[in-house]
């Protein structure tokens, strides 16, 4: 049954019933208690979110543009809509709502990205060179991947290649022949993509390009009177780069403008895709002046269709792309136990929102402050953030686990990219069924097993319908794995029969996995 309500609205919570929702970045809240708000408007935690909250009594609610919502005394309070509200009822459980969701908003488009991505690990350079991206150390970092035993597989240039922002050519003083570089990864086995983002620097020949033909998002410097054809000033956006112009891609010339840079990238300096950044809702003010009436989320989402032109690809904040063949990695993460146990909560989120090709954050964490001001790291902390992505649908590296870890530790590491080899071929079969259904590939356990009481459980998954896998996430090695009904098999052979809950200690080289046989 589906219901559509008015911009504002009160709806009462029933008996057990519990909702997740909204930002991925906040998945760790979840299920919602009292005291939560968000207004997603310009605001998605700089992460993957949607206009979707889902229940586990089987309600979903959608709106095709953001709305706020908050929860207070058994109530979920939604206002602020800036278009209907949906609420359907039919299903019984959290995994039927969300099928019916996607089903009728974000379907599945059944096209996948690259699947390297999904077979091979993926290195991303930005730990190891911040913003001291150039062609010496990009080769270095490759080749240390293979002499340390590491597969090739994508290799991601990040930010700084450039002399400035809209600047679609490698910077001659720190990369001397970009083209022969790329030869030289693609001949040692990687395929290569590069960092981009929507900004132009102001001041410089690309911007007044731009300028002129009104390819930027503009301002009417706070005079209401002021409309788009009249104004003459770019919206000025501070990000954490500084402060920047951005394109309006409600503007069909700039899409174009853009993705013909793009193809020239790819046709100059043999490129095979682009990790494309920022594009973040909160860098769209609302009051900025577009081509074409957008929210600052719209905007979002249309940054997230450039990527559609390229399998190889990846995002770090969108709005409203479920179903589409999009790679998204979850937001840089701290290098510490609090953040590692925030993965599972928020991948798993990501998937009820269909976002289902997505990539945990670099293992032991992207979050380059962490490395840079000079702290101690901990060995184990990468071990077993490697654990914890090694059966996640990717995996990437940027930290060079062989500068950083101990011999022994760097072979457990080994053993972690190994053991998903093992589980490759389910991976892909998993990918390909997300790619024809919308069906996540990893699951939450009450989206796995509605009804169960799983709801509130955010330290193991299920990696499709046939293994829970529960990563240690604490350093003391210990781990309370919950089995559901049924007969089930661990990583050592031991047959257990659910529902159960263990207390397992596992040591520094296990990954504990426990396949489902049956029901019974």
């Amino acid at each position: 049954m589906a219901t559509q309500l008015h911009a504002q609205t009160t709806i009462t919570i029933k008996d057990g019933e519990k909702w997740f929702g909204g930002a991925v970045n906040d998945a760790h809240l979840m299920p919602f208690k009292d005291g939560y708000s968000l207004n997603m408007y310009g605001d998605t935690r700089g992460n993957q979110a949607a206009p979707l909250l889902v229940s586990t009594k089987g309600r979903f609610i959608w709106s095709e543009e953001p709305f706020k919502f908050a929860f207070a005394g058994g109530k979920l309070l939604i206002s602020d809509a800036k278009a209907a509200l949906i609420i359907d009822s039919a299903a019984t459980n959290l995994r039927d709502a969300v099928a019916s969701a996607s089903k009728r908003f974000f379907p599945a488009k059944g096209k996948l990205p690259d699947t390297l991505l999904f077979i091979r690990p993926q290195y991303n350079t930005w730990i190891e060179l911040t913003y001291n991206q150039n062609q010496a150390d990009v080769l270095k970092y490759a080749r240390a991947i293979i002499d340390n035993g590491f597969p090739p597989g994508v290799l991601m240039i990040d930010d700084n290649w450039a002399d400035y922002y809209g600047r679609f050519d490698f910077r001659k003083d720190r990369f001397s022949n970009a083209a022969a570089m790329v030869d030289t990864l693609h001949s040692l086995g990687f395929r290569v993509m590069l960092w981009i983002s929507p900004f132009v620097s102001p001041d410089t020949e690309v911007f007044r390009e731009l300028l002129e033909k009104k390819l930027l998002l503009m301002s009417n410097g706070g005079n209401a009177a002021i409309t788009r054809d009249k104004a003459l000033n770019p919206a000025i956006i501070p990000w954490w780069n500084g402060y920047s112009t951005v394109l309006d891609f409600t503007n069909p010339d700039a899409r174009k403008w853009f993705t013909g840079r793009l193809a020239y990238m790819q046709q100059t300096y043999h490129l095979d895709g682009f990790k494309l950044d920022a594009g973040d809702a909160d860098f769209y003010p609302p009051d900025a002046l577009s081509f074409a009436p957008a929210t600052p989320n719209e905007q979002s989402r249309l940054w997230g269709e450039i990527g559609l032109s390229f399998p190889l690809n990846e995002y770090r904040a969108m709005w409203k792309m479920g179903g589409e063949p999009l790679v998204e990695r979850l937001r840089d993460k701290q290098h510490t136990w609090t953040d590692l146990q925030k993965l599972i909560p928020h991948i798993t989120t990501a998937g009820l929102l269909g976002y289902q090709f997505t990539c945990p954050d670099m293992i032991g964490g992207g979050e380059f402050g962490s490395f840079r001001d000079g702290g101690k790291l901990d060995e184990e902390l990468i071990v077993r953030s490697a654990q914890c992505s090694a059966l996640m649908p990717m995996m990437q590296f940027s930290v060079a686990p062989w500068r950083v870890l101990s011999k022994q530790n760097l072979a457990i590491v080994k053993q972690a990219v190994a053991l998903r080899q093992k589980y490759v071929p389910y991976i892909l079969q998993l990918a390909k069924q997300a790619a024809a259904t919308g069906a996540p590939i990893v699951r939450s356990m009450e989206y796995a097993f509605p009804g169960q009481g799983f709801a509130d459980e955010k330290g193991q998954f299920m990696l499709g319908n046939k293994y829970l896998v529960a990563p240690v996430l604490a350093k003391d090695g210990q781990k309370i794995i919950k089995l559901p009904k049924g007969l089930w098999k661990d990583d050592k052979g031991s047959i257990f029969r659910g529902p159960l809950t263990l207390t397992e200690h596992a040591g520094p080289e296990r990954l504990p996995v426990y396949q489902f046989i049956n029901k019974k």
